[in-house]
């Protein structure tokens, strides 16, 4: 953390000058941000995802030597440059966490049963980003195909087709009843490019289902909360720009719901309960007081959450957002 007195994460609240033609572009919109909520060191992000988690961030950042955190005009909050986690950072981060296993022990996330609920029996499902197939258990009663750029170590399920989106679409455009992808679109570059590949892939009256973490929520409230930073979370949602961003992509009657916390992610509504200091005017922030309030929130956090499990409905703004939207038909 050589640099880390060099303002490894500042917070300005800029706003726009009369010349911001240099300032970032909504990744959805196009529209220039309308607000600088803070620089971010590359260097000092690399150092914490290597003590925190024991992954090399690097290789993702390349040569970028600080990140900006900015605003759009949808509320949209989003890192530039995006810098997406390559293969072998996601494959050293998901080695960390024995996903199948969490899933089979504190069930489904709220967001999969109330996108399963929107499914019709027999309907050809594809789910963007399946990882280990959770949305699957989910939903036994749609036709499931799960897509998976990077898939876990060990045999390849039937239900599983190792692609990227674009090559799949190209190949199976309009051949699906329903395309969703949970927590994932956080993760891309270019967010408009991917729910507009989606979209393609449905056919014309399909659904287009997509989960997203939001803010403001719990995960934006805990200070220092690498799981929200590049290379791994690129942008943060808010209502608005989940309608811009299927607006943009041709879909047709956005509505966007909320997923209540479940057993297996309220995890992070209680870290950020218990956290003695709140995020707010920065998120990240080199300072042993904010180094000391994660761990006291960690620790304090899992033992509620082991002790309460997920919290009643309603306590604050939940979960994540789930867009639902239709290709025109």
């Amino acid at each position: 953390m050589q640099d880390a007195k060099a303002e490894a994460a500042s917070a300005g609240e800029e706003r726009p000058r009369a010349n911001s033609r240099r300032w970032p572009r909504c990744p959805v919109t196009g529209e220039p941000a309308v607000r600088r909520i803070q620089w971010v060191s590359a260097r000092w992000l690399a150092d914490l995802w290597r003590i925190a988690f024991g992954v090399d961030a690097r290789p993702s950042f390349g040569d970028v030597e600080r990140f900006g955190l900015w605003e759009s005009p949808t509320g949209l909050v989003f890192f530039d440059p995006p810098r997406a986690g390559d293969e072998t950072f996601y494959r050293t981060f998901y080695e960390r966490f024995d996903l199948p296993a969490q899933f089979a022990k504190h069930g489904h996330k709220a967001e999969f049963e109330l996108a399963a609920g929107l499914l019709e029996r027999g309907e050809r499902v594809l789910d963007v980003g399946c990882a280990a197939g959770p949305f699957r258990l989910a939903a036994p009663h749609v036709d499931y195909v799960g897509l998976e750029p990077f898939p876990p170590a060990g045999p390849r399920p039937d239900w599983m087709v190792v692609s990227d989106l674009d090559a799949h679409v190209r190949e199976n455009e309009g051949a699906y009843d329903a395309v969703c992808a949970f927590q994932v679109l956080e993760h891309v570059e270019r967010p408009l490019e991917m729910v507009a590949q989606m979209a393609r892939a449905v056919r014309p009256g399909g659904k287009v289902l997509i989960g997203v973490p939001h803010a403001p929520s719990a995960t934006s409230r805990i200070p220092n909360n690498l799981i929200n930073a590049a290379p791994h979370h690129l942008t943060w949602w808010t209502r608005s720009a989940l309608q811009a961003v299927a607006e943009r992509a041709g879909l047709v009657a956005p509505e966007v719901l909320t997923a209540p916390w479940s057993r297996i992610d309220a995890i992070v509504y209680w870290v950020a309960r218990m956290s003695p200091i709140r995020a707010g005017a920065k998120s990240f922030h080199h300072s042993w007081r904010w180094y000391a309030s994660a761990l006291v929130s960690a620790a304090a956090g899992y033992a509620m959450w082991r002790l309460r499990g997920a919290p009643a409905a309603g306590v604050d703004e939940g979960a994540s957002l789930l867009l639902v939207a239709e290709r025109p038909a």
